[in-house]
């Protein structure tokens, strides 16, 4: 057997919000779409959409890291998602955000600490 790629699934109330979560949040490209099942690529990784989900918050294990941390919680928030704390600073610099998307899905924001 060859592993041919490598996908990380999501459950969705409505998948189609959360397709346009992803999609205005972090740039994630729609490269398939079925009606209950929808791929996002970003950065070269497949996120996988299903539709059936119950939109209970959910731990999921993802995590994005970006360059400016502060504008990426903004950007969750102004696309329906939240965080679920707010993060805290260390040595004045925050470089972990715990969030969730539209349907429940935890994930945290990172940024590289400086050197």
């Amino acid at each position: 057997m060859q592993v041919q790629k490598v996908k990380y699934a999501l459950w969705a109330a409505d998948h189609l919000r959360a397709i346009k979560f992803y999609q205005q949040c972090f740039g994630a490209v729609l490269s398939f779409e079925m009606e209950v099942w929808s791929e996002l690529t970003l950065c070269g990784s497949t996120l996988g959409i299903h539709g059936g989900g119950e939109g209970k918050r959910t731990w999921t294990g993802l995590s994005f890291q970006c360059d400016n941390i502060r504008e990426g919680i903004e950007q969750v928030k102004e696309n329906g998602g939240n965080l679920v704390r707010e993060p805290e600073e260390e040595d004045g610099f925050i470089h972990l955000a715990f969030c969730y998307d539209t349907e429940g899905n935890e994930f945290m924001l990172t940024q590289k600490r400086p050197s």
